[in-house]
């Protein structure tokens, strides 16, 4: 039986050359709550400023308690056979997730801002 011949082969830095030829790719945008949260620091003491580690905690902060909030408040909806997350569910969400003092004024703090945005919208109208 004769020897198999060996196909030439090239070395892998050869075999891939393409170069992708078009636009480059933007970076992913990171939503974060920074300006929020300056802002909310601007009223409450105008005077203070945060550094950008104390930012990154804050905002860290808020996203952990949204996203707390949500997942109660799914469960709720999914406890009660709705597929609609409401107010009602929010709210109920607030009162699981936040303790006692805190969960009443974020309630009301809340309300406050719904009940200020749904006469806006009839203004608008």
């Amino acid at each position: 039986m004769a020897p198999k011949e060996k196909k030439e082969t090239k070395p892998a830095a050869e075999k891939v050359e393409k170069t992708h030829e078009g636009p480059a790719r933007k970076k992913a945008r990171k939503e974060t709550y920074h300006s929020y949260i300056y802002r909310v620091l601007r009223q409450v003491h105008p005077d203070f400023g945060i550094s950008t580690k104390g930012m990154n905690v804050m905002d860290s902060l808020v996203v952990d308690l949204f996203e707390r909030i949500a997942e109660e408040a799914g469960r709720l909806a999914r406890l009660n056979k709705r597929s609609t997350l409401s107010s009602r569910e929010i709210h109920s969400a607030c009162r699981l997730v936040l303790p006692g003092e805190l969960s009443r004024h974020a309630i009301s703090e809340g309300t406050k801002s719904i009940t200020k945005y749904q006469s806006n919208a009839a203004d608008e109208e």
